[in-house]
């Protein structure tokens, strides 16, 4: 190998531009992570209504370390993610000493039993809210079902100035609904949309002006539905929320008598920075 000075010198070539790339990286190194490219602005965008300054100013004195260049994103993202109301971070730099954050916060429209809250994606979330939001119960994996059909019931029920106050779903896929005037709405698994406006049109036009409490309302007959009043000493049926746990909905429909059947066959941004 001695004797050939074209192969020695394509060596020599190549450990001089392995050093200068070697320097190369340590110059830039020692460079990057001089104090001279500090953040000076950490934005935060986004119609912020839960996420506090206070939250976000503690997020930036704990886990925002480095400068412009070392700043880990991924890291940052997570730490803003970790906020309780917080369902989507964007992280990014902007040149030359800024840091931009955009969150989109959960907008809460339920709560899951009492473990936790529902957002408009049907996802749950951990969080602290003081609304009075209504209350879904179900099996562990419906909660996308139940939050997709809660706006189709509630929009139904409005027409005649009621609103759903909870929502359960059992394991065999019937529904239950409790109304904000304490009414318990059977819906049955099928044509729940059809029962349930059916009943709306009839209460509006008819029951309603009976100035009569009703308490239970049985929507799965062919041709209408049963209604009942309270009575002294009768046994109510429970609702199916009543005692429910986040992965079991148990359903206990209890027959009694003194039922009125009403035969409906033939009747038509906010920014924080």
């Amino acid at each position: 190998m001695w004797h050939k000075p074209t192969l020695l010198n394509w060596i020599a070539n190549l450990l001089f531009a392995l050093s200068v790339v070697v320097m190369l990286y340590a110059v830039l190194y020692v460079v990057v992570h001089l104090p001279i490219f500090p953040l000076r602005e950490v934005k935060v965008d986004g119609q912020l209504y839960h996420v506090s300054r206070e939250q976000v100013q503690l997020i930036v004195a704990k886990h925002l370390k480095g400068n412009f260049f070392t700043l880990d994103l991924i890291k940052a993202r997570d730490a803003f993610e970790k906020l309780p109301w917080a369902r989507k971070v964007s992280v990014r730099r902007r040149w030359p000493d800024k840091l931009e954050v955009t969150i989109e916060e959960h907008q809460a429209v339920a709560r899951w039993s009492t473990v936790a809250l529902v957002n408009r994606q049907g996802e749950l979330f951990h969080a602290a809210s003081g609304s009075d939001l209504p209350v879904f119960y179900g099996p562990s994996d419906g909660v996308i079902e139940v939050a997709s059909q809660y706006d189709a019931f509630n929009k139904v029920l409005k027409t005649a100035n009621l609103q759903v106050a909870t929502l359960a779903l059992t394991p065999r896929r019937a529904w239950q609904i409790t109304t904000n005037n304490g009414i318990v709405v059977e819906l049955g698994r099928t044509d729940m949309q059809a029962r349930l406006e059916k009943f709306a049109k009839v209460y509006n036009s008819t029951i309603a002006g009976l100035n009569k409490k009703i308490t239970y309302a049985d929507l799965r007959y062919p041709n209408g539905f049963a209604v009942r009043r309270p009575t002294e000493g009768a046994k109510l049926p429970q609702p199916v929320a009543a005692g429910l746990a986040i992965n079991a909905v148990k359903a206990e429909i209890k027959q009694a008598s003194g039922k009125r059947l009403i035969d409906t066959s033939n009747k038509q941004t906010k920014t924080v920075t």
